[in-house]
């Protein structure tokens, strides 16, 4: 019998050889999770942004770890900001082997979802979970790349008193971990100040009327309302505030202080009424960087930033960085590397305690003015 033999043209061995070096390239998937759905979606969409354009922005410039080319991919995931599906998503990602978690996005999800990740030895870095629970169950795999809700309340509680002149404030809170958590730190920061705290009143993270408990609230004349929560909640509220005739101040943390409480709020946010804290912020030095990053996003996105994109991207840089350093994406090793990490970020130098919470977090208070937030200081 005659043995045909065939010849591969030049040009397609070579096709064939790149084709085959590509299908063998390794995969690392890092798994983004936050509300995608329900009223935070803005939100966790925002962070997963941040997160997306870090993984973008590596693979276009090619990415080595251990001497080998590997294509970073993002794993989004939807918690809805419920505890009970942030730890299906949490078993979910572990058994797709991810090499780390970018998230979750409130605290009220964070902090159940950390246990399995710490079961499964893999890290998770929260771009804006505050609350201080989260780094203080023991977990080696848990950080944070913002300041705690301790450091944010007890600033905003010191700045109502002594920069406000605020005498009587009143208190509300939306019952999640985050909310409930910074509300009380709030509460600590402006009575060891010198405030009176005249009200405390609770609502739910779904709530729309606030009648009841700002009419109570109303009565008891406060200089300033804080409240603990989103801005999905926050902004109703300020309507509902100006419809009853209430002209105290309103704070809040960052949950509130964002680029879509103009919009939620509408005709009831009224110049220099509300101030607030973002759990992190850039000094001058920093601000061209920062400005760059939201000009480069607004040009990917087509929208402004709303959140805590530029954390997220950072928090996935560091990771990817500690990968390259450890040579490994696997997480019992690189993990070392991400605990001692120091890398200069768009929001600052990214370096842990032994906590894992962020050392020298910065926080940015802001305010609102011709329905834009204004700068009012950076405090370290």
């Amino acid at each position: 019998m005659k043995l045909k033999s065939t010849i591969i043209p030049l040009s397609g061995a070579i096709a064939l050889m790149f084709a085959s070096a590509a299908y063998s390239q390794e995969v690392v998937k890092i798994a983004h999770v936050g509300p995608l759905s329900g009223p935070n979606a803005h939100m966790g969409k925002d962070n997963e942004n941040g997160a997306r354009m870090a993984i973008d922005e590596l693979n276009a410039k090619g990415v080595s770890i251990g001497g080998k080319k590997v294509k970073l991919e993002l794993v989004g995931e939807d918690d809805a900001s419920d505890p009970k599906q942030a730890t299906a998503v949490a078993t979910k990602l572990v058994d797709t082997k991810v090499a780390a978690v970018i998230g979750h996005l409130n605290s009220g999800t964070t902090i159940p979802a950390s246990k399995i990740y710490n079961d499964a030895g893999i890290p998770q870095v929260s771009p804006s979970a505050t609350n201080p629970k989260y780094t203080q169950q023991g977990f080696k795999t848990a950080f944070r790349v913002v300041a705690n809700d301790a450091q944010l309340g007890a600033v905003l509680g010191k700045y109502a008193v002594k920069n406000m002149k605020t005498k009587n404030v009143a208190v509300i809170d939306d019952r999640t971990a985050y909310g409930q958590g910074v509300a009380e730190e709030f509460a600590k920061g402006a009575k060891s100040s010198g405030a009176t705290i005249v009200g405390t009143q609770f609502t739910n993270d779904k709530a729309t009327d606030f009648n009841a408990i700002l009419t109570s609230i109303k009565s008891k004349k406060p200089d300033v309302i804080f409240f603990g929560g989103m801005d999905a909640v926050g902004g109703p509220m300020l309507r509902q505030m100006k419809q009853l005739g209430i002209s105290a101040k309103f704070m809040g943390g960052d949950g509130v202080c964002t680029g879509s409480l103009p919009g939620l709020a509408g005709d009831g946010l009224i110049d220099d009424q509300v101030v607030c804290a973002e759990a992190g912020g850039v000094d001058a030095s920093g601000k061209k960087g920062m400005d760059d990053f939201r000009a480069a996003y607004k040009k990917k996105y087509g929208i402004d930033v709303v959140y805590n994109a530029a954390y997220a991207y950072d928090a996935t840089m560091t990771v990817v960085e500690a990968m390259q350093k450890a040579g490994s994406a696997s997480p019992a090793k690189y993990l070392p590397e991400l605990a001692k990490a120091h890398h200069k970020g768009v929001t600052g130098m990214i370096a842990f305690d032994a906590k894992g919470d962020i050392k020298d977090g910065s926080l940015t208070l802001y305010t609102y003015k011709g329905g834009q937030r204004t700068l009012l200081e950076v405090v370290k």
